[in-house]
C-alpha cells in the first residue's frame, strides 16, 4: 500500500515514515503542499499536515478532494474543535492530532481503509497454511478445525505476526503493537508468549527467533514423503488486522 506523507516537520516526517515502512507501507513525502499536489504516481492513501510553509493544509485537502476519493487522514498540531470539523466537512477522512503514536496512524489508516473499499477486506477466516485458520473478526483461532484456547495477548501476538508471514519483526516494533506504544522495561514477556504459541500451535506454524533482533512467524506446510514440515513460500489467503488489548 502506497501513502503519500505531506510534511513539512522533518523529525516528525521521518519517524513516521520510518513507522510506516517498518509495517510494510511504500511511503513517498512531500514536505510543502505544492509538491503534494504535484505528485503524479498512484498512491492509495494521504497523510496530510495542516500547517505547511506554502499554504494551509485545508486548502491542499480540499483541491486532493477534489480530484478523487483516496483517503485523506489529516495530521496536525491543530486541535481546536473547527479545525477538526471543517477538515472533515471538506473531504478529510480522519483527523490525528499531534502528538501521536505510529501505533495509532496505523490503527487509523487500517480503519479508514476498511471503510472507504470494505470489498477488500477478508471477510471471513484467513488460512496459514492447510492446518491453521485465524477469524480476526470473532477473535478466534482454530487448528485443524478445533478452537485453540489463547489468552487475549497470545492472540493478539498471533494475528500481529500472522499479518506478514516470513517478515522479520523486531522486538520493539512487536511490543508496539501488541502491548503498549510507550513500553519500557523488559520484554521478557514477550519470550514467555511466544514459546506459549510455539507449544500451542506446534506443526502448523514456526516462531523463528532472530537474535538481539526478534521474531518471524512461518507458516509450515506437512510433507507427505515424510521430509517433515517445511516453511510455505505463499502468502496466507486474505489480509491483516490486529487487536491488541
Amino acid at each position: 500500500m502506497r501513502v503519500l506523507l505531506v510534511e513539512d516537520d522533518e523529525p516528525v516526517a521521518e519517524s513516521l515514515r520510518r513507522g510506516l515502512l517498518r509495517y510494510g507501507f511504500e511511503v513517498e513525502w512531500v514536505t510543502t503542499g505544492a509538491a503534494g499536489l504535484a505528485v503524479a504516481t498512484p498512491y492509495d492513501l494521504v497523510l496530510l499536515d495542516l500547517g505547511l510553509p506554502d499554504t494551509d493544509g485545508l486548502d491542499v485537502c480540499r483541491a486532493l478532494r477534489r480530484r478523487g476519493d483516496v483517503p485523506i487522514i489529516v495530521i496536525s498540531a491543530r486541535s481546536d474543535e473547527t479545525d477538526r470539523v471543517v477538515g472533515l466537512e471538506i473531504g478529510a477522512d480522519d483527523y490525528v492530532s499531534k502528538p501521536f503514536g505510529v501505533r495509532e496512524v496505523i490503527a487509523r489508516i487500517r480503519a479508514v481503509m476498511r471503510r472507504v473499499r470494505p470489498a477488500e477486506q477478508p471477510t471471513g477466516p484467513q488460512r496459514y497454511g492447510a492446518r491453521l485458520t485465524v477469524d480476526r473478526k470473532a477473535a478466534r483461532v482454530r487448528l485443524d478445525g478445533v478452537e485453540v484456547a489463547l489468552t487475549p495477548k497470545e492472540y493478539d501476538l498471533l494475528a500481529f505476526l500472522t499479518e506478514e508471514p516470513g517478515a522479520l519483526m523486531s522486538r520493539e516494533q512487536i511490543m508496539e503493537a501488541v502491548w503498549d506504544a510507550n513500553w519500557f522495561g523488559p520484554t521478557k514477556t514477550l519470550d514467555v508468549h511466544v514459546a506459549a504459541l510455539r507449544r500451542k500451535l506446534a506443526g502448523a506454524v514456526a516462531v523463528e527467533a532472530v537474535r538481539g533482533v526478534g521474531f518471524r512467524l512461518n507458516v509450515l506446510t506437512d510433507e507427505p514423503d515424510g521430509a517433515g514440515d517445511r516453511a510455505a513460500p505463499e502468502a496466507p489467503v486474505g489480509p491483516v488486522g490486529a487487536h491488541p488489548t
